[in-house]
């Protein structure tokens, strides 16, 4: 696993968690990879509220406070990994530790990877109206808006209907 799939990945299974979103094969291969079980929704009550705070600090550009409160609460144990047979790279978090500590230490590192200007992981936050999801940005000009086709559509046919509106 190359470095930045790692930060990118990590970066990834934070907005799934602050999203809300069902597991993904992403989260369950990466819990499977690093001997980590998945935590419960309740398990999480005590991450989230903090990782919400600087996935939304990441996607808005700063301020860094956030990220800096979640790596004081969940301060990365970085060491070199060659566990995939794809060379050493960078963990933050040591296989098989307690989920929401594993979450914590990498999702923390990770974030503060990008809002530093890590050039390869952008997060942003989806621009229709009442929609309070993240996203991160693989397009190739990094100039996605909307967390899903729903919402670019949604927010496509209201601008529309407010033009007919306006114009006759």
């Amino acid at each position: 696993m190359r470095y930045i799939a790692y930060v990118g990945n990590l970066t990834r299974l934070a907005v799934e968690l602050v999203n809300g979103d069902e597991p993904s094969e992403l989260r369950r291969e990466f819990f499977r990879q690093h001997r980590v079980t998945e935590p419960d929704p309740e398990g999480l009550d005590g991450l989230l509220p903090a990782l919400r705070d600087a996935v939304a600090a990441v996607a808005d550009g700063g301020p860094s406070e956030p990220v800096n409160l979640l790596l004081g609460r969940f301060p990365p144990e970085i060491y070199v990994s060659e566990h995939d047979g794809d060379g050493p790279h960078l963990h933050f978090a040591r296989d098989g530790e307690d989920a929401v500590h594993w979450l914590g230490r990498g999702c923390a590192a990770a974030l503060a990877h990008v809002l530093c200007g890590d050039p390869d992981v952008t997060v942003g936050r989806c621009r229709a109206r009442d929609c309070p999801r993240f996203f991160v940005d693989d397009s190739r000009n990094r100039s996605r808006r909307f967390c899903s086709n729903a919402c670019a559509s949604r927010t496509t046919v209201a601008a529309h209907r407010a033009r007919r509106r306006e114009g006759g």
